[in-house]
Order: C-alpha cells, then sequence, then structure tokens
C-alpha cells in the first residue's frame, strides 16, 4: 500500500463549518460542519480521486508546494472635505 501526501486547506465558511482547498486536485470541492469532520470529507475525497485515476491508468496528482508570506502595504487615504 502506498501513502501520498497532500497539502489542504482548510476555509471557514461564512455560514459556519469549513471548505476544502486542496491545491493538487483542484477537482476537490467537499466542506464539513466541523474541523474534524472537514478533515475526513478531505481524506475521503483525496482517496476516492486516487483510486479513480489508478483504475482509469491516469497518474496520480503530486502534491503542489505552497509558498506563503505575508504583504504589508501602506496606502494614504485621503478624505473629501
Amino acid at each position: 500500500m502506498k501513502e501520498y501526501n497532500y497539502t489542504v486547506f482548510y476555509e471557514p465558511a461564512e455560514d459556519g463549518g469549513y471548505i476544502v482547498h486542496v491545491p493538487a486536485i483542484p477537482e476537490i470541492c467537499t466542506e464539513g460542519e466541523t474541523l474534524d469532520e472537514a478533515r475526513l470529507m478531505a481524506e475521503d475525497a483525496i482517496r476516492l480521486v486516487i483510486e479513480s485515476n489508478l483504475e482509469r491508468g491516469e497518474p496520480i496528482p503530486e502534491d503542489v508546494v505552497i509558498k506563503q508570506e505575508p504583504i504589508k502595504e501602506k496606502v494614504a487615504i485621503k478624505f473629501a472635505a
């Protein structure tokens, strides 16, 4: 059994819960009402994509390396008199 690792992002949803993003597999669209549920949904969705690709003889997506850095920008705000 081979193990695959993917970077997963959990974005808080406006109405509660979490939306799942998997940059290496952008077709995944899932969510959960709690972080634990979202994590389980992500694991299940990733597994289904891998199994489907294996069955069709298609390549397994490789994880995408994400670079994250904050950018500070100063903006002068002008008020109308």
